[in-house]
């Protein structure tokens, strides 16, 4: 059956990835203002001016669609073509951490409680650990540990895979649970106490004695 709503869509027309980002963001807009229950394909279809049909195609569910909008959020935070080389690990992640204005961390940290709300209703959804809430964060943490390690300035051995969640970990418990954002004094006492510690040739040592 033809799209009624959008006529060139039906006839092959490529999806357009501009319209793609203005619903996500339409999407992150609404989860922040109503919440998971009170999300619907339909109300993001009006936010961003969609027709809901093709929403439909591209999004079967709602949260298929919240998925998709959380991940895009963190994306537009890290751009992995272009991180930080200060010279090293230290001065890396912190020039990586950078802080939002107000209104948006606000927006950010009301879309996570939406993203809560989902799990908690969604069965499995919580088991696969699998929608990239902070996925990118942890990439670009991989990247620049590995580029250290490369240069020498950590242990070897260091297991960049766990030291590389510390502090996305830490992101995620304070923006779901606490509802609070991770500021750059807390950034620092974790790489400085926790994050760096752990890439050390003593803590691999230890680890393995």
């Amino acid at each position: 059956m033809p799209d009624l709503e959008n006529p060139a869509t039906a006839r092959g027309r490529k999806r357009d990835p501009n319209r793609d980002v203005a619903i996500l963001e339409a999407t992150i807009d609404v989860l922040a203002e109503v919440g998971y229950d009170g999300l619907s394909t339909a109300k993001v279809a009006d936010r961003a001016q969609a027709g809901k049909g093709t929403m439909y195609r591209r999004w079967p569910t709602k949260t298929d669609l919240v998925l998709d909008a959380v991940a895009h959020m963190k994306a537009q935070q890290i751009d992995l073509e272009a991180l930080p080389d200060t010279g090293s690990l230290r001065g890396d992640l912190l020039a990586l951490f950078q802080p939002h204005e107000g209104a948006q961390v606000d927006r950010v940290l009301r879309a996570m409680a939406g993203v809560v709300s989902m799990i908690s209703q969604v069965p499995g959804l919580a088991e696969t650990g699998d929608y990239s809430i902070f996925e990118p964060w942890i990439a670009a943490n991989t990247v620049l540990m590995n580029r250290a390690k490369a240069r020498g300035k950590i242990a070897p051995a260091a297991d960049v895979a766990l030291a590389a969640q510390i502090i996305p970990s830490m992101a995620a418990y304070r923006a779901l649970i606490l509802r609070m954002a991770i500021d750059r004094d807390l950034l620092v006492r974790l790489v400085d106490q926790v994050v760096l510690p752990a890439l050390s040739e003593d803590s691999v040592a230890a680890s393995h004695s």
